[in-house]
């Protein structure tokens, strides 16, 4: 068993007690994390909503109008993407999440790789279709969603 080890900025926050033990996160990196993220998905939503119209309108003009039957799932795309290449970064955050000072990281520790990015991003849009399921977060400990659980992911403070 190895002993658990104080937080500081610049190391992963995330450390294991034991072989199979539960990963142990100090308090410090989880403060403020529900606020924070509430913050950074509307920032998210109005950076991805903008980025989705100007794509529509874009490719709406280049195909003369033939492309607006296609054209409705484009917002779950520019979202799908969004996600996957901001959280698989360099920041390990969307923008939104690094203005709020928050990143993700997987369970372990490590960064996020796009898929596993990705994969949560549509398992939070899912999410939303059943709101109370967002409420886990106010039974977990470690203040992960259903969806973040699912993902196998973690959203902590970046700085603490």
């Amino acid at each position: 068993m190895t002993e658990r080890e104080p937080f500081s900025s610049g190391e992963t926050p995330i450390r294991r007690v034991g072989a199979r033990a539960a990963p142990y996160i100090p308090p410090q990196a989880l403060e403020g994390v529900r606020t924070r993220r509430i913050m950074a998905v509307m920032l998210d939503l109005i950076l991805v909503s903008g980025m989705s119209a100007a794509l529509f309108v874009a490719l709406l003009i280049l195909s003369a109008g033939l492309s607006a039957f296609i054209l409705p799932p484009l917002f779950p795309i520019v979202a799908f993407f969004y996600n996957g290449l901001t959280v698989s970064g360099p920041r390990m955050a969307t923008p939104g999440m690094a203005f709020m000072d928050l990143e993700m990281r997987t369970m372990e520790g490590n960064p996020v790789p796009f898929l596993q990015a990705a994969v949560h991003a549509v398992l939070f849009y899912v999410t939303w279709l059943f709101p109370p399921l967002l409420l886990v977060s106010l039974f977990t400990s470690d203040k992960r969603c259903l969806h973040d659980i699912l993902a196998d992911v973690i959203i902590l403070r970046r700085s603490s």
